[in-house]
């Protein structure tokens, strides 16, 4: 590991009341939790500029895991800290404290999409979001707060590019023929004809294109890609040019998955949507792809991040972990189940086939 460190740069101490300020989800102020101060968040005339990637991996850099730690200088306590964390609160006094990303990081911020859903619609969600869960035990209802909520921004690399794909594959026409069977009604064998549809394959190539803008991908291994997908949809055109009093209040995660690991997630999320257009462009009525030979180029790329309530509730003494977009309210989650409703699910299910073959058996009986 390296001793290098990256100097803290931002704290933000209340003027009216020397508590602290901190990002108020869905506007654009900071406001102390205690006075009820507020400070409009300053105006960087930044603009949201992405990076090109063959610039990227052409310079001399370092992995993100042989960085230096942030050092933390609280200016409400004094105290110093060092963490990998972007910004967090002071251990000491609670303070907000953001890392200047621009001294240590070989990729710094170059947008955020900030906080809509605050605290108060956290809880909302979840209850929500409990209360519509299928069998879960009765009680779980009757659960209305979270044990503990922290918002946390989370890094996510996104990816522009034009492709060009080669393919070879086949393409389906359907026709019929009329085929001749044989059944016994009533004793009797009689022979009939139906129209059976069958598949004529033909050999298929060709080249299509597509240009991808803003692929995403999860930064940070501190939660599953999984869950983080099934918080989407994301709303990144909101996105807003990165300035560190959004983050003030807030966890924020430094990557830990490189861009060049991002990339390659990036091409394996875009190989389904190149797929579905070698199909199209291949036609008929069903298609086979063989292989697919894809170039890429003009990739461009940057490190969004991208805000998650992360909740906690307890249930018969234990603690069931959910996420929550931060823009859209979309809860994901842990949860427990009841037994005794899956069971009588099963046994009605049960109940209901048994009563549909006896009703079958004596139709047919007749």
């Amino acid at each position: 590991m390296s001793d290098q460190v990256a100097a803290a740069a931002h704290s933000y101490p209340c003027t009216g009341c020397g508590a602290r300020i901190e990002y108020q989800p869905g506007t654009d102020v900071l406001r102390c939790p205690y006075c009820g101060h507020e400070q409009r968040l300053a105006d960087t005339g930044r603009q949201v500029r992405e990076h090109s990637y063959a610039e990227f991996v052409a310079l001399p850099h370092k992995p993100v895991a042989s960085l230096g730690k942030y050092v933390f200088a609280c200016q409400k306590c004094g105290a110093r800290t060092e963490s990998d964390d972007v910004s967090q609160a002071c251990p000491f006094c609670g303070a907000p404290l953001v890392a200047d990303v621009t001294a240590g990081d070989q990729v710094a911020p170059e947008a955020v999409l900030p906080f809509t859903v605050d605290r108060a619609g956290v809880r909302t969600a979840v209850r929500r979001w409990v209360s519509s869960r299928w069998f879960a035990p009765s009680r779980l209802k009757k659960v209305t707060e979270t044990e503990s909520v922290a918002g946390t921004y989370l890094p996510h690399w996104t990816y522009d590019c034009h492709t060009v794909s080669n393919y070879l594959g086949e393409r389906g026409e359907y026709y019929w023929v009329t085929e001749t069977y044989t059944e016994t009604v009533n004793g009797q064998t009689q022979t009939r004809t139906r129209q059976v549809r069958k598949t004529r394959w033909w050999p298929a190539s060709g080249t299509v294109q597509r240009d991808f803008d803003d692929v995403l991908v999860p930064a940070t291994g501190h939660v599953t890609d999984k869950q983080l997908d099934a918080l989407a949809p994301w709303p990144l055109e909101d996105a807003q040019p990165y300035q560190p009093d959004f983050l003030a209040g807030f966890r924020t995660l430094r990557y830990d998955t490189e861009p060049e690991a991002g990339l390659e997630a990036a091409k394996a999320r875009m190989a389904p949507v190149i797929e579905g257009d070698c199909r199209r462009d291949i036609g008929g009525d069903e298609q086979r792809v063989h292989s697919v030979n894809t170039s890429y180029s003009n990739i461009m790329f940057k490190l969004m991040l991208l805000p998650v309530w992360i909740a906690c509730y307890l249930y018969a003494g234990r603690t069931w972990q959910v996420l929550v977009n931060g823009r859209t309210g979309k809860v994901v989650g842990q949860r427990p189940y009841s037994a005794v409703k899956i069971t009588m699910a099963v046994l009605a299910a049960l109940a209901a086939l048994t009563a549909i073959i006896l009703l079958y058996l004596r139709y047919r009986g007749r």
